[in-house]
């Protein structure tokens, strides 16, 4: 490869030695994404692994029995009527199918959200980085998911459909291991946050704004970034 300027530039990584890269040599992958940020490959990835996870979820769990599950665990839904509740059953179960759209496109919106968050705080440190490598780390950050999404399906074919929680499928984290419907909401949501998948990606938040902005900032520095998002 050249450059603009005609001077040789070292051949880049395949995408699909960047993903594995990801798993396997993150500090290597987030190099050559620095050096060559692209985005869609991943978020492409992330977005058809996560329609597959809803659609599969839709078929063997259902959206009736989630929204059940919720109007009967909550303090409203002591208060209702048989018929009430179930009319709102009825009426969750139809717009669930419409939340997976939701979700999907809230992922490159919230990409978008923290890389520019991110560039506006790293760019303290390095004004050499731009607002596209920053969004590139981001979409590679979330490659473990992948594996999550994976992991989770198998799980939600192991279990039965009324034990599968979808808002916490896997043990990631002690909030897997706490009734759902705690009263202590604040415990819960804590429990939820130490999650290792959560902490996996920021790490590679850290190696990727590190890999770009180089010894302008450190990878302390690179990782209180990454815990915002």
């Amino acid at each position: 490869m050249t450059d603009f300027g005609g001077g040789p530039q070292p051949a880049g990584m395949g995408e699909l030695p960047r993903i594995i890269g990801v798993f396997f040599e993150p500090a290597k992958a987030f190099e050559d994404v620095a050096r060559r940020p692209g985005f869609l490959t991943p978020l492409l990835l992330i977005l058809v692994a996560n329609l597959v996870y809803y659609a599969l979820y839709s078929q063997h769990v259902g959206w009736e029995r989630l929204v059940r599950h919720q109007i009967e665990a909550s303090s409203r839904g002591s208060q209702l009527t048989p018929e009430e509740r179930e009319q709102n059953v009825q009426i969750g179960a139809k717009a669930g199918p419409l939340l997976p759209a939701f979700l999907l496109a809230g992922v490159p919106l919230g990409y978008l959200i923290c890389g520019a968050v991110l560039l506006r705080m790293v760019k303290r440190k390095s004004a050499t980085v731009t607002f596209k490598q920053v969004f590139a780390v981001m979409c590679y950050s979330a490659i473990p998911d992948l594996l999550f999404v994976a992991l989770a399906i198998v799980v939600m074919f192991l279990k039965s459909p009324d034990d599968f929680d979808i808002r916490n499928p896997l043990p990631s984290n002690p909030g897997a291991l706490m009734d759902p419907n705690t009263k202590s909401y604040f415990l819960h949501t804590l429990a939820n946050s130490l999650d290792l998948f959560s902490a996996w990606k920021i790490i590679l938040i850290a190696l990727g704004l590190k890999a770009a902005a180089g010894k302008s900032l450190s990878f302390t520095g690179a990782l209180l970034a990454g815990v915002y998002c």
